[in-house]
């Protein structure tokens, strides 16, 4: 299918994509990732069908491990009978705004499993390490039925703990010998894990790491009847410890159902989601429409003749 999608074929394509047909799911994400004018008609056919996926993010700093632990977890997950849609955001190409990481490299022995699907997106240079259209993009997998949604995150700072607002569960990655048990306690994470990974577990200092986390947690305000973090310790690279993350990630989702938690989680998800779609709205339409207005305020406030706030609600018409 071209590139430029009919709008006519908008509601076939997602059918296919909810039988399971990795073209069309792979079109429906292509879509997204360029913002496609038929989004809309796309969002509104799979919108009914959304809800049912466990999207869980995964994120952690460059070298621990990601993308060796997210090859492991779909593994566990299919053998536990489980579908896998994977999003790998990825950090942007300077020049076209693609990709830099080639997913089908990193994970190729489930390129064939037609239980999986695999996309790399480009963050675009969005600080947060998701890019905009991955919210839309999670989407997509949970209506074409994948069981669980995996995100894999760019690395892990303070800008980068996001990723908590849209995954039902959020799970840290961890490694001894990076200073990662500071860094997490600066970068605010460990306000936002559901769960601690330490991969590479047989080094020497993971057990260190472990003990570190155990403390940090422990000084974190959290009511009494919280979730609790458990921190679990795997070797991605052997599968060691990967069936009990799995079994973490359902005890955790069975938590969030059992306590209503996973229905507030959502609805802040949407929130977020709505707001960046307008906001979106607003920049795409003084960038297409005329600059004069927003041009003359600023002028004004340049020129101390007008406080921003003022000549915000000038430009939105209040």
């Amino acid at each position: 299918m071209s590139r430029r999608t009919d709008p006519s074929a908008v509601p076939d394509l997602v059918e296919r994509a909810r039988a399971g047909q990795a073209r069309a799911v792979a079109r429906l994400v292509s879509l997204v990732e360029d913002e496609s004018p038929l989004l809309r008609p796309v969002m509104a056919a799979l919108a009914p069908h959304t809800g049912r996926a466990h999207v869980v993010g995964l994120t952690g700093a460059p070298g621990v491990g990601k993308s060796t632990s997210t090859n492991a977890l779909i593994g566990a997950l299919r053998a536990a009978g489980r579908s896998v849609g994977v999003l790998a955001v990825d950090p942007s190409s300077p020049f076209s705004g693609g990709a830099l990481l080639g997913d089908r490299i990193r994970m190729q022995e489930h390129a064939a499993d037609d239980a999986v699907f695999i996309r790399s997106m480009a963050s675009r240079g969005h600080l947060g390490g998701l890019s905009f259209t991955t919210p839309q993009a999670v989407r997509v997998l949970d209506a074409a039925g994948f069981d669980v949604v995996l995100v894999e995150t760019v690395g892990v700072g303070q800008s980068e703990v996001e990723v908590a607002g849209l995954a039902d569960t959020t799970m840290v990655l961890l490694a001894p010998g990076m200073g990662d048990g500071i860094q997490a306690a600066k970068a605010g994470i460990l306000e936002v894990g559901d769960l601690y990974v330490v991969n590479k577990a047989d080094r020497d200092g993971a057990d260190r790491l472990r003990r570190d986390l155990r403390a940090g947690l422990a000084l974190t305000e959290r009511a009494a009847d919280a979730w609790q973090p458990p921190i679990l310790a795997t070797v991605a690279q052997t599968g060691q410890g990967v069936d009990e993350v799995v079994e973490g990630l359902e005890q955790h989702r069975t938590w969030l159902q059992d306590t209503g938690q996973l229905a507030v989680r959502r609805a802040r998800r949407a929130r977020a989601e709505v707001e960046a779609v307008a906001v979106a709205a607003l920049r795409a339409r003084w960038d297409l429409g005329d600059h004069s207005a927003l041009d003359a305020l600023a002028a004004a406030v340049a020129a101390g003749e007008q406080d921003p706030y003022a000549a915000a609600d000038a430009l939105l018409g209040e």
